[in-house]
């Protein structure tokens, strides 16, 4: 096939992009209809703590062996990113685990950090394996939400049926014996990574990551107005795993490229290694019980989400159609925003076929 072919298909795949992108307005609905998916949680947990924002129009990146193949959009752009940001928070993680902070994944988090929603009964045999791979069954409440609101929690992507009405109590698992997609539970996880640096998290990943990399200055990571934590003197916020009741990450789709590069270069940036290769592996290990998921990323397991990308490649998802492949057998980066959740695999499909 000559270039010029290829071009061709590259081109079908932003036209295809841009007239399929998300049905959420532009700008956030004030009573939350349109970008609040807070509204699907039991009151009085039906309301935004953090800000929310404007969006651009549908915006791609795609990079093969380093060079960027095709763009459509505003790439500069910084948008909300939702749930691709509990990646940060994994590669956060992986810092901490580098500077020797988390000797033992399978220690219980409880007896390096008492005193911060870790100490009851239940909750004292949770680890950060379990955290890391929503195995934990954490109970408890964090910044006024408690865990019952993410109960029974299903999305699209899991392999099985819904159960029950989310939100609905439901009896707890022992940790590490029952999988649930959460945004309650993470953010204790973030809250729980703030007291073990002593220090903000955001400030962590930009002085580890994003600044390494060459990021731009215009992302931001949005907390709650209630997620001031009083800590050695100060008051440090910290901050969500997305965009679940505001607040979580902004960023431009040229930064979430960075980001995705690191991790298919095994943490590597150019000289620099930013984060361990060891611990980009155990990423994407897939979890005992759900082999679907590693650690805050979504697994290719027997190709369900791409049946035309190899199966070890890997995600990171979130609502409004905010797509990240990472493709480390085939050098490939695809950055993906406000797609209408319906055309997600084709879009997939038609970046192979370009390939």
């Amino acid at each position: 096939m000559g270039s010029e072919d290829i071009g061709v298909r590259w081109q079908a795949l932003a036209a295809f992009a841009q007239s399929h992108q998300c049905g959420w307005s532009l700008e956030p609905d004030p009573s939350g209809e349109q970008w609040g998916i807070h509204l699907a949680d039991t009151p009085p947990h039906n309301r935004l703590l953090g800000p929310v924002f404007a969006r651009g129009e549908t915006c791609g990146l795609v990079v093969h062996n380093g060079d960027v193949v095709c763009r459509w959009g505003d790439t500069d752009r910084a948008d909300m990113t939702f749930s691709v940001t509990k990646t940060c928070l994994a590669l956060v993680t992986g810092v901490a685990r580098d500077l020797g902070l988390i000797p033992d994944l399978d220690q219980p988090i409880a007896q390096r950090l008492p005193g911060i929603g870790f100490d009851s009964e239940h909750n004292q045999a949770i680890t950060w394996r379990q955290m890391l791979q929503f195995t934990s069954e954490w109970s408890g409440s964090c910044f006024g939400v408690p865990d019952q609101v993410d109960h029974f929690r299903h999305i699209a992507l899991q392999p099985t049926a819904p159960t029950g009405a989310k939100g609905s109590l439901r009896a707890l698992q022992a940790p590490g014996t029952h999988w649930e997609y959460n945004d309650v539970r993470i953010n204790q996880f973030s809250l729980a990574l703030l007291h073990l640096f002593e220090r903000s998290v955001v400030e962590v990943f930009d002085e580890y990551i994003m600044r390494p990399l060459g990021a731009s200055t215009d992302w931001r990571w949005h907390g709650y107005d209630n997620s001031w934590v009083a800590l050695n003197g100060q008051s440090i916020q910290s901050v969500p795993g997305g965009g679940h009741w505001g607040g979580g990450m902004v960023i431009s789709t040229r930064d979430q490229a960075r980001l995705a590069q690191l991790l298919v270069n095994r943490g590597r940036h150019g000289d620099r290694q930013l984060v361990s290769s060891e611990w980009v592996d155990e990423m994407v290990t897939p979890c005992d019980i759900a082999p679907f998921y590693g650690y805050f990323t979504w697994l290719n397991h027997r190709r369900a989400l791409c049946k035309r990308a190899p199966e070890s490649c890997f995600f990171a998802m979130g609502v409004g159609g905010q797509v990240i492949l990472h493709d480390p057998e085939n050098g490939l980066v695809g950055v993906y925003r406000w797609l209408d959740s319906a055309h997600i695999a084709d879009v997939l499909d038609l970046t192979y076929e370009a390939l």
